[in-house]
């Protein structure tokens, strides 16, 4: 069912309908990442310029520009995930609902979370995505531990958010989440999916479309098993 999922969810993110959203959402992304990364650079400019740095000690006043750079540019790809989430948020019910109406267009379609209700959820998912990666981007002198760290939480993560965005437009959250427990391997299977996606650089930033078309399917192919067992379960009972 996962690599069933995965094929088409990935057909699906460079469909015409899905293009239109992927681009408007990387267009947002790389733009809020060029106003953070000139903002932290002022910022590292302004430190250096009101302790006289660059008056007192010019050469080490290049050094730690330089350095100060290259730590942003790891800083930048650490919260860049977090960065396209928070913008991919908003576009994830128009995206579940290309899904629905081209894959499964004899079903009835899904309903929208309430514009408020989608920020708040934008809001949170980047937070969380945001405060895994900052945990990571500390432990990154710990070998090991940093990528287990990433890859773990990332997979619970990615799995648990984007599963209940597309169950909730079927279902109360309630029984989203219940659903998500009931079937906990195959949804974490398919975080670690887009957890191994998180980590190769540009590819990241696809990962909010293809995770939501992913689990729309997942979702389907879950509810459509979920009622087959019902009736075995009933035949079992009598």
């Amino acid at each position: 069912m996962l690599i069933k999922a995965a094929a088409a969810a990935l057909r699906q993110v460079f469909s015409p309908p899905m293009r239109a959203i992927l681009l408007k959402s990387l267009g947002l992304t790389l733009g809020l990442l060029i106003l953070v990364w000139f903002a932290l650079t002022r910022l590292i400019q302004w430190f250096q310029s009101s302790h006289h740095i660059a008056a007192d000690y010019p050469m080490l006043d290049t050094i730690a520009f330089f350095l100060a750079g290259a730590g942003l540019f790891v800083a930048i790809a650490y919260i860049m995930p977090a960065v396209s989430i928070l913008v991919a948020g908003f576009f994830l019910d128009d995206a579940a609902a290309i899904v629905e109406r081209t894959d499964f267009p004899n079903d009835p379609p899904g309903r929208p979370l309430p514009w408020g209700q989608a920020l708040l959820y934008a809001l949170r998912f980047a937070g969380l995505a945001l405060a895994v990666n900052l945990v990571a981007l500390v432990l990154i002198f710990v070998p090991g531990v940093n990528l287990v760290a990433f890859f773990g939480a990332n997979t619970y993560l990615l799995s648990r958010e984007y599963f209940e965005a597309a169950a909730s437009r079927f279902r109360p959250l309630a029984e989203a989440q219940a659903m998500r427990r009931h079937f906990n391997l195959t949804t974490l299977s398919g975080g670690a999916m887009l957890a191994g996606l998180m980590v190769v650089p540009i590819v990241n930033l696809i990962v909010p479309l293809f995770g939501i078309a992913l689990m729309v399917h997942l979702h389907k192919g879950l509810s459509r098993k979920t009622l087959l067992e019902a009736p075995a379960a009933t035949g079992r009972l009598r």
